[in-house]
């Protein structure tokens, strides 16, 4: 390992990030060796198996490689791609994805004539039914919508913003726990995750404040539909979040609203509190099909000027027959109709599990979105087990930084008939574990 670069971290999220932080910005180089497992567990104060873990996770990205004798060394040619979950074993019911209930989906009709254009449309980058469509949409919930813009869903977005905006090095908010894929993105982009804790109704208001006089840049949070918690912002608890983000007028403020259509609760948004630095993003991933990737984005002039930018750069414009096809879908009664039937069956199942579980003794959160997360002591002894009862649920350890253990539980596709049987079942694996685990 290069003497330079010493590696943090307490938890095997935590490692494996400070070792891509190390990657990203030439503290480590290609072939550099990292400490065995039980000396780097030794200097952290943590078991190995927590650094096997995150070493382990960084293999698996491409990020290190190890040559038997010649111990784990960092991989020539990095890769910074976003781990993929695993397989989902064959007969199992999957509740580990994240995805909406195709019942709930309409079908896509993209338009049946494209009429051919001369050059590119970079001059008129977005539809003017669509871009009406959205302003429209963000201003039903108070967000100011002024100055509108599109992407190619919301990662692509907050990606763009926070490359236009920030410098490598530099430290971003982040939810703890929080969407994985945007655990990834951050160190990716050579930034330093900075976690900031989520209780019932989204970021702690403390937390934040420790977060942003440390000198974080910006803050990415989700307003409703947190994941993997299911957190959202209540109006006191906003008007917390708005006190002390307004000590901080230079930081850019990100809210994902990715559940805006199904999140099941009402929008109590920062974009909406006339902060300096803002943007929100929404997707239709979740209410209209996983393979519409279009994102809509309200945000202040400069933050629209840099996002435009830098996409007139590279991808240029979304689609206009992606656009079309979005249009018509915003535009079609039917089609709102199926959404708002889905929030509610939505809430309807999020609801049925926690109340089964309750009825066990077991405590889980889940008050918008798709998913229910349950803290665990253990959670690949709750994984395993549930694996033989049938079911498989998500480990918490890729939403994690120092946040507890847990596990994320989709319920967008779990009918509310078979939550107590589910429940049953995760009752029975936590006796065991605890039975195995001396409790």
């Amino acid at each position: 390992m290069a003497a330079q670069y010493a590696i943090e971290g307490t938890t095997a999220k935590g490692i494996a990030a400070s070792v891509e932080r190390g990657v990203s910005d030439g503290g480590l180089s290609p072939g550099d060796a990292l400490p065995p497992v039980r000396r780097l567990a030794d200097t952290l104060g943590v078991s190995p198996g927590t650094v096997a873990t995150a070493y382990k996770e960084l293999r698996q990205r491409g990020l290190i490689v190890t040559r038997g004798r010649g111990g784990t060394v960092v991989a020539e040619v990095p890769s910074v791609a976003s781990r993929r979950p695993p397989r989902v074993p064959q007969g199992l019911v999957d509740l580990a994805g994240g995805h909406p209930d195709p019942a709930f989906l309409p079908v896509l009709r993209p338009p049946s004539t494209v009429t051919p254009v001369y050059g590119s449309h970079r001059a008129s980058p977005r539809l003017a039914a669509l871009e009406e469509m959205t302003r429209q949409w963000f201003g039903r919930d108070g967000v100011p919508a002024r100055h509108v813009t599109f992407a190619h869903g919301a990662l692509d977005c907050i990606a763009r913003l926070l490359s236009t905006e920030l410098r490598p090095g530099d430290a971003v908010a982040v939810e703890d726990p929080g969407f994985h894929h945007l655990l990834d993105l951050v160190p990716a982009l050579g930034l330093r995750m900075v976690p900031v804790a989520v209780d019932g109704e989204g970021l702690v208001p403390d937390a934040l404040r420790t977060a942003l006089r440390g000198g974080v840049r910006a803050v990415v949070c989700s307003p409703r539909g947190q994941c993997p918690t299911g957190a959202f912002f209540t109006r006191s608890r906003r008007d917390e979040l708005v006190a002390v983000l307004r000590d901080f007028p230079e930081v850019l403020v990100i809210e994902d609203d990715h559940n805006a259509e199904v999140g099941g609760t009402a929008a109590h948004t920062l974009a909406a509190a006339g902060l300096d630095r803002w943007a929100q993003v929404r997707t239709v991933s979740k209410h209209l099909g996983i393979d519409l990737r279009w994102a809509g984005v309200a945000c202040d002039a400069v933050t629209l000027a840099r996002h435009d930018g830098r996409m007139l750069m590279t991808s240029g414009w979304v689609s206009h027959v992606l656009q079309d096809t979005v249009a018509g879908l915003f535009g079609d009664g039917a089609v709102r109709a199926l959404v708002a039937a889905g929030e509610e069956a939505y809430a309807e199942r999020r609801a049925a599990l926690i109340g089964a579980l309750r009825a066990h003794g077991i405590r889980a959160v889940g008050a918008s979105g798709l998913n229910v997360w349950v803290p665990v002591r253990d959670e690949s002894a709750v994984v395993n087990g549930l694996r033989t009862q049938g079911w498989w649920v998500a480990a918490g350890a890729r939403f994690r930084i120092a946040a507890p253990p847990a596990v994320r539980i989709t319920t967008a596709t779990l009918d509310v008939n078979r939550a107590p049987r589910l429940a049953a079942d995760f009752a029975e694996v936590l006796g065991d574990a605890q039975a195995t685990y001396g409790g």
